[in-house]
C-alpha cells in the first residue's frame, strides 16, 4: 500500500489492486455515512485529513445526552432485584458529563432535568424484562460495506403469532420530539435491525425512537424490502466516498473531492470556524440547544446537526 502524493492535509491510503481482484470493502459505521450525507467537507475534516482540524468547543447537547445514555445502560447492568428509583441519582452522577453547559446553574437545571426523565421513563419498564443487547455493536458486510454500529438497545418481543422478534431502540434527549417520518426515514437504525439481524440470526424489522423528554416512542416497522433499499443507499454513499478519496489520489483538490453544503447545519458544525463556508453561519453558544431544551419557545427550532 502506499499513500497519495497529493499535496495537502489529506492523505488518502491507495489500495494497488490487480485485474480481476474484488473491489476493498468501505468500512464504516452508520453515523459515518451519515457525516458525508450531511455535508462531505465535514466528513473529509473528520475522516481524511490528518492531522484532523482543530474542533471548536464541547457541546452541552452532547454531554447530557451522553450522560443519560451512559446512565441507561448502567441501569440495565444491575442485577434485576437492584433496578429500583433509589439508584438513579448515583448512576447518574457516576456517569456525568460536564463539558459545553453556560455555567453550575445551566448544568445543575440539566442534571435534574436529565433525573427526572429517566424516573419517568425507567417507570414505564419491567426492571426484570432483559434486553438482548445494550450499547451492543452489531457488524454486517454486503458486497461493499463492512458496517458495524452501536445501537443503544436491542430488545426481543412476541409479535401477534408468537414469533420472536428484535427491536431496535433509540434514546433521544433532545428539545423536539420525533415523529413517524424520523423512524421510518432513518437510515441509522435500518441499518442496526439489518445487522441485528445478521448477528443474532433473529427477524429484526421493527424500530424505535425513545424521547425521554416528551416519554413519547415514535415507531417503525420495515419491511426486507424497505431494509434492503436503506442498504442500497448506503452502499451507494460508500460509492461516493470512496470515488471522492480515490480522486485526491490523482491529485484532485480536496476541497472539490469534498464539497461542502451550506445549510443551517453549518452552525452547529465541529468544524465551522475552519470552514470558509461554516465561517459566514450564525456560532450556536455551546449551551444553546441545552438551554432550548430546558426552557423551550413555543416555536419549534430546528434539530441541531448532533442533537441526540
Amino acid at each position: 500500500m502506499r499513500r497519495s502524493s497529493s499535496t495537502g492535509r489529506s492523505a488518502v491510503p491507495e489500495q494497488l489492486g490487480f485485474p480481476g481482484m474484488p473491489q476493498r470493502l468501505f468500512v464504516c459505521t452508520p453515523s459515518k455515512l451519515g457525516s458525508f450525507i450531511d455535508c462531505p467537507r465535514r466528513y473529509r475534516y473528520a475522516y481524511v485529513d490528518r492531522p484532523t482540524p482543530p474542533k471548536g468547543p464541547p457541546w452541552g447537547h452532547n454531554s447530557l445526552g451522553a450522560s443519560v445514555h451512559t446512565a441507561l445502560k448502567n441501569w440495565f447492568d444491575l442485577p434485576a432485584d437492584r433496578r429500583r428509583p433509589g439508584v438513579l441519582p448515583t448512576l447518574l452522577k457516576a456517569t456525568w458529563v460536564r463539558e459545553g453547559y453556560r455555567d453550575v446553574e445551566q448544568e445543575r437545571a440539566a442534571w435534574r432535568a436529565a433525573l427526572a426523565w429517566l424516573d419517568g421513563y425507567l417507570a414505564g419498564l419491567d426492571p426484570a424484562v432483559e434486553p438482548v443487547g445494550v450499547e451492543r455493536t452489531v457488524a454486517a458486510r454486503t458486497t461493499v460495506l463492512a458496517l458495524s454500529g452501536r445501537a443503544d438497545r436491542i430488545d426481543a418481543r412476541l409479535t401477534a403469532d408468537g414469533r420472536r422478534e428484535l427491536v431496535i431502540v433509540d434514546y433521544k434527549t433532545g428539545r423536539s420530539g420525533t415523529g413517524p417520518d424520523d423512524a421510518r426515514g432513518s437510515q441509522a437504525l435500518a441499518l442496526y435491525a439489518f445487522a441485528a439481524e445478521k448477528v443474532f440470526h433473529a427477524p429484526c424489522h421493527r424500530v424505535e425512537l425513545h424521547h425521554l423528554p416528551s416519554g413519547t416512542v415514535t415507531a417503525h416497522e420495515h419491511t426486507d424490502e424497505s431494509l434492503a433499499r436503506q442498504v442500497r443507499r448506503a452502499e451507494d454513499t460508500a460509492q461516493d466516498i470512496m470515488a471522492a478519496e480515490a480522486a485526491l489520489t490523482t491529485g484532485t483538490d480536496p476541497d472539490e473531492a469534498f464539497p461542502t453544503t451550506p445549510g443551517r447545519l453549518c452552525s452547529w458544525c465541529d468544524f465551522r470556524a475552519v470552514c470558509p463556508a461554516g465561517a459566514t453561519a450564525e456560532p450556536k453558544d455551546p449551551w444553546s440547544a441545552v438551554e432550548s431544551t430546558l426552557h423551550p419557545d413555543p416555536a419549534p427550532r430546528p434539530r441541531a446537526a448532533d442533537e441526540d
